[in-house]
């Protein structure tokens, strides 16, 4: 009985996937996680960790490690950091008045099918590049279909290379208020921000640089345009190289912060093993 209970499901579900068109959502049969191929798109935390120019840094205090008079090993830290450092999540609330803060964002926004947008190409050469509402339409045109409702969406412009090597990252290894006019790296304009919540469904966005907005933004208009709509944020990404530009899975999982505007995150992606 379980054999056939098993083999009506998955006949319903290449069934269902045989009358979809051309321009819908592909579909795939549910797999194990042993399935997966699982790639790490976080930075690890150190006293390397690339911070905004005016945020506290991360700092990791020793409390014990060694040997104890009891005979065990044991080993404890204590570590404070800002909530906007290295790769981390942006909630709603950090620009957008009683809006979710990061324990309130619900689990479906931050889990779930992704795609990613590749703009390495353009943005090697212009370090202030602002990907464009043709840079998606360019990827459905490609793929044939529209952003899938409810996708998590990765854009990919190279610059996590340059991790962390504050100069080339952030456009400075200058510190403090001063420093901001200082910063360029390559971000979202706000008129694709616009087009994404106005024309598709998305529920999170992420990028491999400091930021949703371009380093030289002054009013940071795509965070606004975002996270007015609940779409939280995923900033300071790895890995993106490793990525297809479709069909892959993401968990993004920040500290659970009561009331936290942001935090840091541990994100991974899983891919079909080929």
């Amino acid at each position: 009985m379980k054999t056939l209970i098993l083999y009506l499901f998955f006949f319903l579900t290449l069934t269902s996937c045989t009358n979809k068109t051309e321009k819908e959502q592909p579909q795939t049969i549910p797999t194990k996680i042993s399935d997966k191929t699982i790639i790490d798109l976080s930075h690890s935390y150190s006293d390397k960790t690339v911070y905004w120019v005016t945020a506290k840094e991360f700092k990791l205090d020793t409390v014990f490690k060694g040997q104890t008079d009891k005979g065990y090993y044991y080993a404890a830290n204590n570590f404070s950091t800002a909530e906007h450092g290295g790769t981390h999540i942006d909630a709603p609330i950090h620009f957008a008045k009683d809006a979710q803060t990061v324990d309130q964002i619900p689990l479906e926004k931050l889990v779930g099918n992704a795609i990613k947008i590749d703009v390495s190409s353009k943005s090697s050469d212009d370090p202030d590049y602002l990907v464009s509402i043709e840079d998606f339409k360019n990827w459905e045109k490609n793929h044939g279909y529209k952003i899938p409702d409810g996708s998590i969406v990765l854009i990919e412009t190279g610059f996590s290379k340059y991790y962390p090597n504050k100069a080339k990252y952030l456009g400075t290894d200058e510190r403090g208020d001063h420093a901001v006019k200082l910063l360029h790296f390559p971000g979202l304009s706000p008129e694709a921000a616009t087009w994404l919540v106005e024309n598709r469904q998305i529920n999170s966005i992420g990028i491999d640089t400091p930021s949703i907005d371009y380093g030289q933004s002054e009013y940071f208009k795509s965070h606004v345009i975002l996270l007015e709509k609940n779409i939280p944020a995923f900033e300071n990404l790895t890995n993106l190289s490793m990525l297809p530009s479709n069909g892959f899975e993401i968990i993004a999982l920040p500290m659970k912060i009561e009331g936290g505007s942001g935090a840091p995150l541990r994100i991974i992606a899983l891919i079909n093993k080929v």
